[in-house]
């Protein structure tokens, strides 16, 4: 297990009481810090609660069309926040000048696995070397539990975004198939329980180059939100896994 960053108990308050929520409650009290209050769907008044503004910072996961509000009531009450909340990035612009403005908190990441994490730096250096290599031709496909909402995932356009920065012949990511070569397909799945699965795979006619990321469960994505907690109190502005991690 790792061990806790900053070394202090927190108060923690919980916005979203899904399956996620629940295994980060978990894993938060095992780690030591104490669940001041707790926000879902019939609750939504707490957020100006005493309990609520108690904590030391709140962790996200809800839905993306109420993520941005989540956030900004949060910051009212003075809360920093943590989130794993995808789907609504494209308001990521405005919502920094608002942290910076405000001078709030928000740790964002599209996903808080530490496995992840080292993938996406996989990811990145991958993409580097293949740019010498233009007969190879990349997608990526992306395997979810039918219950989530946002197709990519959240993580699929980070990877491909990372991509695309990184790889002169591809522009713009879309999903499903390619119709230029300039663009990067990615295939997006929703079948069973799968927590996620995210391939990339570089083909060429003589052979191909795949990596792939399986969770396994939820727990990666649960205690790396609660580590990013951690690293986070305190600290302002806008975060993320770079800051902590710092690969």
């Amino acid at each position: 297990m790792w061990g806790r960053i900053g070394g202090e108990s927190m108060k923690i308050a919980l916005i979203g009481y899904g399956k996620m929520g629940k295994t980060i409650e978990r894993i938060a009290r095992e780690r030591g810090h104490e669940i001041v209050s707790i926000i879902d769907l019939d609750n939504r008044d707490d957020f100006e609660s005493d309990a609520f503004k108690s904590a030391d910072i709140a962790i996200e996961f809800t839905a993306p069309q109420v993520a941005l509000n989540n956030y900004r009531r949060a910051f009212a009450s003075r809360v920093a926040v943590v989130s794993g909340t995808t789907g609504w990035t494209e308001e990521l612009p405005q919502l920094k000048k608002e942290i910076e403005a405000g001078g709030s908190t928000l740790f964002w990441s599209s996903n808080f696995s530490l496995g992840v994490n080292v993938f996406m730096a996989v990811n990145k250096y991958l993409a580097a070397i293949m740019n010498q290599f233009p007969d190879y031709n990349v997608e990526m496909t992306e395997v979810h539990h039918t219950q989530k909402l946002d197709a990519p995932s959240g993580t699929a356009i980070t990877l491909a975004e990372e991509i695309l920065e990184r790889l002169d012949r591809k522009s713009a990511w879309v999903k499903e198939t390619e119709n230029k070569p300039e663009e990067l397909a990615i295939k997006s799945i929703r079948e069973g329980q799968v927590p996620g699965i995210h391939t990339i795979r570089y083909e060429s006619e003589v052979d191909s180059i795949t990596i792939t990321h399986d969770a396994k469960n939820r727990e990666g994505l649960a205690l790396g939100a609660v580590l990013a907690a951690e690293f986070t109190v305190g600290k302002k502005g806008f975060l993320g896994m770079e800051d902590m991690l710092k690969f």
